[in-house]
């Protein structure tokens, strides 16, 4: 019994020990299992990577960049010149007064709308009035010794023509023996000093004359300051100040204030400092466009009408007038205006997009594309800039194709594909010149 116990226990030891080892062999299986897979997909990566690689280098090899190219235009038309610029009036009188005296009277004040010879004060001057009055009668005294004096050569002449016939007769006696010789010499004399007085009385008009032309001449300057006292507008236009009032002293010595200030506003001079760079091919007679920030809308036409001919020394401008028309009176003078002056280009002149130059260590450069859609790199030099567009001096001749906003590394020689970006079709743009 005990034997049969002790074999039965020996069988059961044996099978603990069997599940104990396949309990030991799983882990090792799974473990190695998965170190396989690891293997695995660590050479189908590398494998990957290497294939990823070989394809960017022979898509790096192969690549052709795409680029937008507009044609280089040679443009002769009127380059249009836009400047800022200040309206003035055309004519401008800054009215002082020539009498002494009160005002009493004013007619205009500031914004008046006056005609010439219109009257826009009057000055009360006793004293001039009162020396001038003087003055005519001085002039009517004048006048009647002028009268007197010729009266009186009249009477000296009719005794020397009197003298005259009575010293021929008696000649013709004492001639004959009919007279003495005394009596001719008595008549000789006699005709002598008649002629004498005759000459004194016509110095005496002579100097009467005098007298009464210089008292004229009193007289008008007198007249011409009388006339002072009716201030009056020299043209049309309108009053822009007004510096006196009714009763204010006016003394025209001593004053560097004007009574008022008229202005011609029909038609204004608007001055434009023109850069130098910019002056090439303008001259008078060119049309010119004259707006106001205010009234964007509203275009005023102008002409070129005098310029300096001689630059600005310290800003190197040519100042220049146009003058417009303003018979609505919508501009006035004294106002910041912008003017636009269409000025013809002297030769003609190659004209690309802004975004066609490039900037770097060699320089300013364009890139322009040949038939075989090949870049060739130009050197250039720019003549103006008028922001979206670039007026080169050299570099090219106009009709190349040239690449706008190329990449940074684009360099020469390179092949490339020509794509146009507005509408996604290859081809080329134009670009619209000046």
């Amino acid at each position: 019994m005990n034997h049969v116990g002790e074999g039965h226990s020996e069988t059961a030891q044996t099978a603990d020990g069997s599940s104990s080892g396949r309990r030991w062999r799983r882990p090792v299986t799974a473990a190695l299992a998965v170190a396989a897979l690891a293997l695995s997909w660590s050479g189908y990566s590398h494998w990957r990577r290497l294939a990823m690689a070989e394809e960017a280098a022979r898509d790096t090899a192969n690549f052709r960049p795409s680029l937008h190219v507009v044609v280089a235009q040679k443009s002769d038309d009127a380059v249009p010149l836009s400047l800022p610029g200040d309206t003035s009036a055309f004519e401008q009188a800054r009215i002082f007064a020539r009498a002494t005296g009160y005002l009493a009277e004013r007619d205009a004040d500031i914004g008046s709308r006056v005609h010439a010879g219109d009257r826009l004060a009057r000055i009360a001057a006793p004293d001039l009035d009162a020396q001038l009055a003087q003055a005519n009668a001085t002039l009517a005294q004048r006048q009647a010794a002028l009268r007197q004096a010729k009266a009186e050569v009249e009477q000296v002449q009719s005794k020397t023509d009197f003298a005259r016939v009575t010293d021929g007769r008696f000649s013709a006696l004492a001639k004959k023996g009919w007279e003495s010789q005394q009596l001719a010499d008595q008549s000789r004399f006699d005709l002598a000093s008649e002629t004498a007085n005759l000459d004194n009385a016509k110095a005496g008009v002579a100097l009467a004359e005098a007298n009464y032309q210089t008292q004229l001449a009193v007289i008008r300057q007198l007249q011409e300051l009388v006339g002072y006292e009716i201030v009056t507008a020299p043209f049309d236009g309108v009053v822009t100040e007004r510096n006196v009032d009714t009763g204010d002293l006016i003394n025209p010595t001593g004053t560097s204030v004007p009574m008022f200030v008229v202005q011609s506003d029909d038609t204004l001079r608007v001055r434009v400092d023109v850069p130098q760079a910019d002056s090439v091919g303008l001259h008078d007679g060119l049309e010119a466009q004259v707006a106001l920030p205010e009234r964007p809308d509203v275009i005023f036409k102008g002409v070129v009408a005098r310029n300096a001919l001689a630059f600005n020394p310290n800003s190197r401008t040519l100042p220049i007038e146009v003058d417009v028309k303003n018979d609505a009176h919508l501009l006035m003078p004294g106002q910041f205006v912008n003017v636009t002056i269409l000025v013809p280009r002297t030769t003609p002149a190659v004209v690309v997009p802004a975004g066609a130059i490039l900037f770097n260590s060699n320089g300013l450069r364009v890139a322009t594309v040949d038939g075989n859609n090949v870049v060739h790199m130009r050197d250039v030099t720019i003549y103006r800039d008028f922001g979206t567009s670039i007026e080169l001096r050299s570099g090219i001749s106009g009709g190349e194709r040239v690449a706008i906003n190329p990449p940074a590394n684009l360099s020469d020689g390179a092949s490339v594909k020509i794509s146009d970006t507005a509408n996604g079709k290859s081809g080329t743009g134009r670009i619209a010149t000046n």
